[in-house]
């Protein structure tokens, strides 16, 4: 009796881990596949000037538009998720969405329904263009939709009733063969992909995985646990706003009157919101869009509070986005011979993701030297003196690659390679990746300490989003500076080609913003009033939601670098 109890348990705790381990494959297939497409968008800016032949300025200038507007938009969905559909119909729009905008970016190449089949600005025709840009919009979708419900619905489905269980199982599947599964997707988008020549074949195979991915998660439908939306905190912002529109001709009473039912003290700054709990005659006290809480009010000031602070982050995500554009574009043109072999481009996506790690890991030792409350506004400085250092390195290295292009004779011959080696670009990549490390995890910390608890959820979504303003601002930026460097009949430092740009002068000048921005930084923050408490039972933030112990090992991996080679932020 007691041998068929035995044999019944062991029988009933390998269906369960055969279970979550189909879930785990049948979801987790999105994030590879979407690693292999994040690798083949990574080099958009090569098959703009290569193929469409634009400047290197216009080229740059789609794709920070594109990588900012992609963390903006997991904000938004972040709280529809939340207010309305739920993770796992934002995991299904938003995978179909990159299936299909996958599939149009390869039919947007010049040999799949191009005029002619050459990769070449005469062949793309106007069909092709209104394609790519659609893939770029439906791409952005399914990116930001995976960002944020990829990692807590694939935490649901992987949870065991029996805790216990679920806690071998991850120690044994989501360790080992998970990170194997990561290395192999890095090999293949890294080093593989870039090897593929024809630009249609190197898009077309990202979106035929995440055709296939796509396809085998919604096989998995009928088994999957679902959450039901329980309403964002992002509303109790708006309805903050809404009812003190509504109360602006009210007067303020005296604060004992407000609507306080948890005994919130009401502060004395940006008092024109305490209106909103203001209690009008006949007004039953209920919390609706024409009254809040004292507690609503003061956690809707917080954020108002933390405006300055986290305007000084967008030079961050500006200097963060030379990465994906200017560099790669000067690397596209250096001799990327190592001995007898080729070195693919991404190869330096994989140093920038180390350094990232590793800034991020020695980050993460900073609290144990400082109080807790100021841990990150130290980190977001040094991140700042970093950006400083890789703005002064790229300006020295792209003065010696234009050195050696005069020298040679290169000047009007913007296809030829240059006889510099590719790897005079490693520092600044891996200044770069330290910058991303410390700027992120330091943010992300600083927004974890100063937010409300209930927003806590939105941490790494404000980060991304904070820094992919900054990657929109350096479309303004470059053009401004394009302007200013005309001025007095000079020359446009952004030429149409690079050879004849001066990129060095750009990155002198982002240099000084960016220091200059450091100690406006130092300014804003010794101002700033800092809680006083820390919350030591909040636990890790992890990127995307919380994570348990055991699968956060492999999980943080894939979601780590499909952040960073994602949109840059």
């Amino acid at each position: 009796m007691i041998l068929d109890r035995q044999n019944s348990s062991i029988s009933h705790n390998h269906l369960i881990f055969r279970s979550l381990i189909d879930k785990f494959i049948q979801i987790a297939a999105l994030v590879w596949a979407d690693l292999l497409a994040a690798f083949a968008m990574y080099v958009m800016v090569n098959y703009l000037t290569n193929v469409w032949n634009l400047n290197t300025t216009h080229a740059a200038g789609i794709i920070n538009i594109w990588n900012g507007l992609t963390p903006g938009l997991a904000i938004v969905f972040a709280f529809l998720v939340d207010a309305f559909m739920g993770d796992y119909y934002m995991l299904v729009l938003s995978s179909i969405a990159y299936s299909i905008g996958l599939g149009f970016l390869s039919l947007s190449t010049p040999p799949v329904i191009g005029p002619c089949s050459d990769y070449k600005e005469q062949c793309v025709g106007h069909t092709q263009k209104i394609l790519f840009y659609i893939s770029l919009a439906l791409i952005a979708v399914g990116m930001a939709g995976h960002l944020v419900s990829l990692p807590p619905f694939l935490e649901l489905q992987t949870k065991s009733e029996d805790e216990e269980e679920a806690k071998d199982g991850s120690k044994i599947f989501w360790q080992l063969p998970g990170l194997l599964m990561v290395g192999a997707v890095l090999i293949a988008g890294g080093i593989a992909l870039p090897y593929i020549k024809p630009w249609s074949i190197r898009f077309g195979i990202p979106a035929i995985c995440t055709l296939v991915a796509t396809f085998w998660f919604l096989t998995g439908s009928p088994g999957y646990k679902r959450t039901k939306p329980t309403g964002s905190p992002l509303t109790t912002t708006l309805r903050v706003f809404v009812a003190t529109a509504r109360k602006i001709s009210q007067p303020l009473p005296d604060p004992k009157e407000f609507y306080n039912d948890d005994n919130a003290r009401s502060t004395s700054t940006l008092r024109c919101l305490d209106k909103a709990a203001v209690i009008l005659p006949q007004q039953p006290k209920s919390k609706n869009w024409t009254l809040c809480s004292v507690r609503e009010v003061e956690d809707t000031k917080i954020g108002i509070r933390m405006v300055p602070m986290w305007l000084t982050f967008v030079v961050i995500g500006t200097v963060l986005s030379v990465g994906t554009t200017y560099f790669l574009e000067q690397a596209n043109h250096m001799d990327r011979k190592l001995g007898s072999i080729k070195v693919p481009i991404p190869i330096f996506l994989l140093f920038s993701y180390f350094s990232s790690s590793m800034s991020g890991y020695f980050y993460s030792m900073l609290p144990s030297c400082l109080p807790k409350k100021y841990a990150p506004p130290v980190g977001i400085a040094t991140a700042m003196v970093f950006s400083v250092l890789c703005c002064i390195t790229s300006a020295k290295v792209e003065t010696r690659r234009l050195h050696v292009i005069s020298n040679h004779g290169l000047l009007d011959k913007p296809d030829e390679k240059i006889p510099m080696s590719i790897f005079w670009l490693l520092p600044q990549f891996m200044l770069l990746g330290a910058v991303e490390g410390i700027a992120i995890a330091s943010i992300t910390g600083f927004f974890k300490h100063q937010v409300p608890k209930s927003m806590h959820k939105y941490l790494t979504f404000f980060t991304k989003g904070v820094l992919g303003l900054g990657t929109m601002a350096s479309v303004l930026s470059v053009y401004v500076v394009g302007k200013v460097s005309e001025r007095n009949h000079n020359s446009n430092w952004f030429q149409p080609t690079l050879n004849k740009s001066r990129l060095d002068r750009y990155y002198w000048t982002l240099s000084g913003i960016s220091a200059v921005n450091l100690v406006i930084y130092v300014i804003v923050a010794s101002f700033y009033k800092y809680k006083e408490s820390w919350g030591d039972d909040d636990g890790p933030v992890v990127e995307g939601g919380s994570i348990s112990e055991g699968l956060r090992t492999t999980l943080s991996v894939v979601v780590e670098v499909y952040y960073f080679v994602g949109p840059k932020s």
